[in-house]
Protein backbone atom coordinates (compact mmCIF):
# COMPACT_ATOMS: atom_id res chain seq x y z
CA UNK A 1 0.00 0.00 0.00
CA UNK A 2 1.36 3.38 -0.92
CA UNK A 3 2.38 5.67 1.92
CA UNK A 4 -0.18 8.27 0.81
CA UNK A 5 -2.94 5.76 1.59
CA UNK A 6 -1.91 5.53 5.23
CA UNK A 7 -3.06 7.84 7.97
CA UNK A 8 -0.88 8.11 11.06
CA UNK A 9 -2.50 9.14 14.34
CA UNK A 10 -0.52 10.28 17.37
CA UNK A 11 -1.36 9.77 21.03
CA UNK A 12 -1.75 13.54 21.34
CA UNK A 13 -4.34 13.52 18.57
CA UNK A 14 -6.29 10.70 20.22
CA UNK A 15 -6.18 12.55 23.54
CA UNK A 16 -7.68 15.66 21.93
CA UNK A 17 -10.36 13.70 20.08
CA UNK A 18 -11.45 12.01 23.32
CA UNK A 19 -11.55 15.36 25.10
CA UNK A 20 -13.71 16.89 22.35
CA UNK A 21 -16.19 14.01 22.39
CA UNK A 22 -16.38 13.96 26.19
CA UNK A 23 -17.37 17.64 26.21
CA UNK A 24 -20.06 16.83 23.64
CA UNK A 25 -21.41 13.96 25.76
CA UNK A 26 -21.50 16.03 28.94
CA UNK A 27 -23.18 18.93 27.14
CA UNK A 28 -25.96 16.54 26.10
CA UNK A 29 -26.30 15.32 29.70
CA UNK A 30 -25.49 11.78 28.56
CA UNK A 31 -22.65 10.86 30.90
CA UNK A 32 -22.56 7.05 30.84
CA UNK A 33 -22.99 4.82 33.86
CA UNK A 34 -20.58 2.31 32.34
CA UNK A 35 -18.09 2.24 29.49
CA UNK A 36 -17.69 -0.97 27.50
CA UNK A 37 -14.44 -1.10 25.53
CA UNK A 38 -14.00 -3.45 22.59
CA UNK A 39 -10.52 -4.93 22.88
CA UNK A 40 -7.87 -4.12 21.85
CA UNK A 41 -8.42 -0.83 19.91
CA UNK A 42 -11.12 0.44 22.25
CA UNK A 43 -9.14 0.11 25.46
CA UNK A 44 -6.98 3.22 25.28
CA UNK A 45 -9.64 5.67 24.04
CA UNK A 46 -12.05 4.25 26.66
CA UNK A 47 -9.57 5.00 29.45
CA UNK A 48 -8.79 8.47 28.11
CA UNK A 49 -12.40 9.54 27.62
CA UNK A 50 -13.27 8.36 31.13
CA UNK A 51 -10.87 10.98 32.51
CA UNK A 52 -12.68 13.73 30.62
CA UNK A 53 -16.08 12.43 31.72
CA UNK A 54 -15.27 12.91 35.39
CA UNK A 55 -17.78 14.98 37.32
CA UNK A 56 -16.93 16.40 40.72
CA UNK A 57 -18.63 14.48 43.49
CA UNK A 58 -19.39 11.44 41.32
CA UNK A 59 -17.54 8.15 41.17
CA UNK A 60 -15.33 7.16 38.27
CA UNK A 61 -17.20 5.41 35.50
CA UNK A 62 -16.44 1.66 35.53
CA UNK A 63 -14.89 0.21 32.38
CA UNK A 64 -15.64 -3.30 31.17
CA UNK A 65 -13.98 -4.99 28.19
CA UNK A 66 -15.44 -7.32 25.60
CA UNK A 67 -13.27 -9.16 23.12
CA UNK A 68 -14.59 -9.79 19.60
CA UNK A 69 -12.78 -11.29 16.61
CA UNK A 70 -13.87 -11.50 12.98
CA UNK A 71 -13.42 -14.65 10.93
CA UNK A 72 -14.70 -15.79 7.57
CA UNK A 73 -17.91 -17.71 8.07
CA UNK A 74 -16.86 -21.25 8.96
CA UNK A 75 -20.23 -22.31 10.31
CA UNK A 76 -19.14 -21.85 13.92
CA UNK A 77 -21.23 -20.62 16.82
CA UNK A 78 -22.40 -16.97 17.01
CA UNK A 79 -22.11 -16.35 13.27
CA UNK A 80 -23.72 -13.26 11.80
CA UNK A 81 -25.14 -14.94 8.70
CA UNK A 82 -26.69 -11.86 7.15
CA UNK A 83 -23.32 -10.27 6.58
CA UNK A 84 -21.33 -13.36 5.62
CA UNK A 85 -18.87 -12.94 8.44
CA UNK A 86 -18.44 -14.49 11.84
CA UNK A 87 -17.88 -12.69 15.07
CA UNK A 88 -16.31 -14.75 17.83
CA UNK A 89 -16.49 -13.72 21.47
CA UNK A 90 -13.07 -13.97 23.08
CA UNK A 91 -14.05 -12.04 26.24
CA UNK A 92 -17.36 -10.91 27.66
CA UNK A 93 -18.78 -8.90 30.53
CA UNK A 94 -17.71 -9.72 34.07
CA UNK A 95 -21.04 -9.50 35.84
CA UNK A 96 -19.36 -10.19 39.19
CA UNK A 97 -17.37 -6.98 38.84
CA UNK A 98 -20.43 -5.12 37.56
CA UNK A 99 -22.37 -6.06 40.67
CA UNK A 100 -19.86 -4.10 42.75
CA UNK A 101 -21.17 -0.95 41.08
CA UNK A 102 -24.82 -1.73 40.32
CA UNK A 103 -27.14 -4.68 40.06
CA UNK A 104 -27.38 -4.96 36.25
CA UNK A 105 -27.21 -3.07 32.96
CA UNK A 106 -30.95 -2.40 33.10
CA UNK A 107 -31.86 1.27 32.98
CA UNK A 108 -28.28 2.43 32.53
CA UNK A 109 -26.51 4.66 30.02
CA UNK A 110 -23.90 2.49 28.33
CA UNK A 111 -21.11 3.82 26.10
CA UNK A 112 -19.48 1.30 23.74
CA UNK A 113 -16.00 2.37 22.62
CA UNK A 114 -13.83 1.20 19.72
CA UNK A 115 -11.08 2.84 17.69
CA UNK A 116 -12.56 2.54 14.19
CA UNK A 117 -15.87 1.86 12.46
CA UNK A 118 -14.70 0.04 9.35
CA UNK A 119 -17.28 -2.45 8.05
CA UNK A 120 -19.47 -1.97 11.18
CA UNK A 121 -19.64 -5.74 11.66
CA UNK A 122 -18.11 -5.73 15.14
CA UNK A 123 -20.14 -2.79 16.39
CA UNK A 124 -23.34 -4.37 15.07
CA UNK A 125 -22.58 -7.58 16.91
CA UNK A 126 -21.65 -5.80 20.14
CA UNK A 127 -24.85 -3.74 20.24
CA UNK A 128 -27.05 -6.69 19.29
CA UNK A 129 -25.60 -9.02 21.89
CA UNK A 130 -25.59 -6.44 24.67
CA UNK A 131 -29.23 -5.61 23.93
CA UNK A 132 -30.02 -9.33 24.21
CA UNK A 133 -28.24 -9.45 27.58
CA UNK A 134 -30.38 -6.57 28.86
CA UNK A 135 -33.64 -8.14 27.65
CA UNK A 136 -32.73 -11.41 29.39
CA UNK A 137 -32.01 -9.54 32.62
CA UNK A 138 -35.24 -7.55 32.33
CA UNK A 139 -37.32 -10.70 31.90
CA UNK A 140 -35.49 -12.44 34.73
CA UNK A 141 -35.91 -9.54 37.16
CA UNK A 142 -39.35 -8.44 35.92
CA UNK A 143 -38.05 -4.94 35.05
CA UNK A 144 -39.28 -4.68 31.47
CA UNK A 145 -40.48 -1.08 31.89
CA UNK A 146 -36.96 0.40 32.33
CA UNK A 147 -35.11 1.87 29.37
CA UNK A 148 -31.45 1.08 28.78
CA UNK A 149 -29.64 3.53 26.52
CA UNK A 150 -26.71 2.42 24.34
CA UNK A 151 -24.32 4.87 22.69
CA UNK A 152 -21.21 4.35 20.57
CA UNK A 153 -17.98 6.34 20.43
CA UNK A 154 -15.32 5.64 17.82
CA UNK A 155 -12.24 7.69 17.05
CA UNK A 156 -12.66 7.24 13.31
CA UNK A 157 -15.50 6.30 10.99
CA UNK A 158 -14.42 5.17 7.53
CA UNK A 159 -16.55 6.70 4.79
CA UNK A 160 -17.41 3.49 2.98
CA UNK A 161 -20.33 1.09 2.49
CA UNK A 162 -21.00 -0.87 5.67
CA UNK A 163 -21.71 -4.59 5.91
CA UNK A 164 -23.96 -4.21 8.94
CA UNK A 165 -26.27 -1.61 10.41
CA UNK A 166 -26.81 0.01 13.78
CA UNK A 167 -30.27 0.75 15.23
CA UNK A 168 -31.98 3.74 13.64
CA UNK A 169 -32.86 4.95 17.14
CA UNK A 170 -29.13 5.22 17.92
CA UNK A 171 -28.16 6.96 14.68
CA UNK A 172 -31.10 9.37 14.59
CA UNK A 173 -30.71 10.43 18.22
CA UNK A 174 -27.02 11.30 17.91
CA UNK A 175 -25.91 8.42 20.09
CA UNK A 176 -23.46 7.25 17.44
CA UNK A 177 -20.44 9.52 17.80
CA UNK A 178 -17.40 9.41 15.51
CA UNK A 179 -14.73 11.93 16.44
CA UNK A 180 -13.62 12.02 12.79
CA UNK A 181 -14.91 10.62 9.52
CA UNK A 182 -12.09 9.72 7.16
CA UNK A 183 -11.73 8.17 3.72
CA UNK A 184 -11.22 4.42 3.34
CA UNK A 185 -7.50 4.21 4.06
CA UNK A 186 -5.19 2.27 6.36
CA UNK A 187 -5.27 3.84 9.82
CA UNK A 188 -2.03 3.57 11.78
CA UNK A 189 -2.62 3.87 15.51
CA UNK A 190 0.25 4.59 17.91
CA UNK A 191 -0.25 1.44 19.98
CA UNK A 192 0.68 -0.61 16.90
CA UNK A 193 3.85 1.37 16.15
CA UNK A 194 7.28 -0.27 16.43
CA UNK A 195 9.04 3.09 16.46
CA UNK A 196 6.79 5.54 18.31
CA UNK A 197 9.00 8.56 17.60
CA UNK A 198 8.96 7.92 13.85
CA UNK A 199 5.23 7.28 14.02
CA UNK A 200 4.64 10.56 15.84
CA UNK A 201 6.66 12.49 13.27
CA UNK A 202 4.64 10.93 10.44
CA UNK A 203 1.42 11.87 12.26
CA UNK A 204 2.63 15.45 12.71
CA UNK A 205 3.50 15.69 9.03
CA UNK A 206 -0.12 14.81 8.23
CA UNK A 207 -1.50 17.24 10.80
CA UNK A 208 -2.58 14.49 13.19
CA UNK A 209 -0.65 15.61 16.25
Amino acid sequence: MAEAERMYISYNNIHKLCQKVAKHILARNERPDIIIAITGGGMIPARIIRSFLKVKGQKNIPIQAIGLSLYEDLGLKNSVETIGKEVIRTQWLDFGALNQHFDSLIGKKILIVDEVDDTRTTLHYAVSELEKEVVEQQNLLNRTNEDTVFSIFVLHNKDKPKKAELPDSMINSGRYIAAQTVSDMWLCYPWDAEDIEEHTELAKAQGND
